[in-house]
């Protein structure tokens, strides 16, 4: 297969930035060089952590500087969302439709359509197991390509790699598609962590004719390390011998997958300063830019609208502590505070521990002090359960009938005993002092 001229690193780095910065203003200019952005995760369409809400909640303000056509998520396909949460269609691009269909004809099986999701992005899902049988010639190749072996007994970098060789082999096939139409745009390809990062090491190798961005929201060797208390990890940041430490915890292979990534990217982006540091010392390259994660707070400036809101999510979580306490509420809910803190089920990586030692002393000082004042903590972390915890569910049942005898007419509480819970997203530990 045929390739156009390879721009240098200078004009790919150049032609990202350019991309990034620009505010596009979608005008039909049939001389306009055309911008396309692929966005590669694992988390697209698929809720493992983080990385997910963050792609899902910046559509909206991607689609502030491009236009949607312009923009492309990839990720893998699962059906028990896809099936819910893809609404599947036929591309218009004509370059983009042969692309699928020349994978398609080599037995891939590719989900394209709209993510249902605010801002309906286009995507792009690659059955992983429908290319399972290509993996250790996929495998050899790597190792042949970039002296990266992966264990046999680690799933989890096999599906990676599977994985990376679907969309190197997607962009490939695009970019040729592209010189057979005739068409002027620069792509741009943007992937977020390790597990998308041989898509970026093989574009890179096969000196594919795109720009490359790489983005680390927490670099894989420092959450090992963070996870260990005995390692001080950001007063030894600068001390650790980073293959040793990789090698130690058996995940050598998927440093080294990140490491190349990082240094491979014409641009490398991580989203906080200490994040930054992080990546300087364990990957070894300074990131160009930092992209941090916020909150869209537009939709918040009114101020009477704000306040509102407040109102009504104490009042709820009022309602949900009044029958979670019920029989031992001895406290005043007006000099109540609460506390949150919510994450992956992690009690160090995601600060459980300084959360529970804070509280520790926080409520030896409240006490000291005869202080009236109520801490409920709530620490939400997704994890497996047996069942509702029963007690609770009492509460919840009593409180509300309790509530039902003061309207004027009588109402039955009935269903099951889920529903005399209030909604909730997550498994929630609650506690006072």
């Amino acid at each position: 297969m045929s390739v156009p001229k390879i721009p240098t690193d200078e004009e790919l780095r150049s032609a990202v930035k350019g991309i990034l910065r620009s505010q596009s203003t979608h005008a039909e200019d049939p001389d306009r060089r055309k911008d396309m952005t692929f966005e590669v995760a694992w988390e697209v369409c698929n809720k493992v952590g983080g990385i997910h809400t963050v792609i899902k909640t910046k559509v909206p303000a991607t689609f502030s500087r491009v236009h949607k056509d312009d923009y492309c998520l990839i990720g893998p396909y699962q059906e028990a969302t896809a099936k819910t949460d893809v609404e599947e269609c036929t591309p218009e691009s004509e370059p983009l439709a042969r692309a699928l269909q020349a994978m398609r004809s080599q037995g891939i099986s590719v989900t394209y359509g709209r993510w249902l999701i605010e801002g309906a992005p286009w995507v792009v899902l690659f059955d992983v197991g429908s290319a399972w049988y290509k993996l250790g010639g996929w495998k050899k190749d790597l190792y042949e390509l970039t002296g990266i072996g992966c264990p046999d007994s680690d799933e989890e970098s096999s599906r990676a790699i599977v994985f990376g060789y679907l969309v190197a082999w997607f962009l490939g096939e695009y970019v040729h598609q592209l010189e057979v139409a005739g068409e002027k745009t620069s792509v741009v390809a943007h992937f977020h962590e390790w597990l998308a990062g041989i898509g970026l090491v093989l574009s890179r190798v096969r000196n594919l004719p795109i720009a490359t961005v790489f983005t680390t929201h927490a670099t894989l060797l420092g959450r090992y390390l963070c996870a260990d208390k005995s390692q001080d990890f950001y007063n030894r940041l600068d001390k650790f011998d980073v293959d040793k430490e990789a090698g130690d915890r058996q995940i050598y292979h998927r440093y080294c997958i990140e490491r190349a990534s990082a240094h491979g990217a014409h641009v490398f982006t991580t989203v906080s300063e200490i994040t930054a540091l992080e990546a300087e010392h364990l990957l070894k390259r300074k990131p160009d830019c930092i992209t941090p994660n916020g909150l869209n707070v537009v939709k918040f400036s009114a101020l009477h609208e704000f306040q509102n809101r407040h109102a009504t999510a104490k009042e709820k979580i009022h309602k949900f502590v009044r029958g979670h306490f019920y029989g031992h509420l001895d406290f005043d809910l007006d000099k109540t505070l609460y506390f949150f803190t919510a994450g992956r089920y992690e009690l160090i990586n995601k600060g459980a521990d300084m959360y529970l030692e804070a509280l520790a002393r926080l409520n030896y000082k409240l006490q000291s002090q005869a202080n009236p004042v109520t801490v409920v903590a709530f620490i939400i972390m997704p994890t497996k359960t047996n069942s509702f915890n029963v007690e609770s569910l009492q509460g919840q049942a009593v409180y509300k009938r309790m509530t039902c005898r003061k309207d004027s007419r009588p109402k039955r509480v009935s269903g099951t005993p889920a529903d005399l819970l209030e909604p909730v997203e997550t498994t929630a530990y609650v506690f006072s002092f």
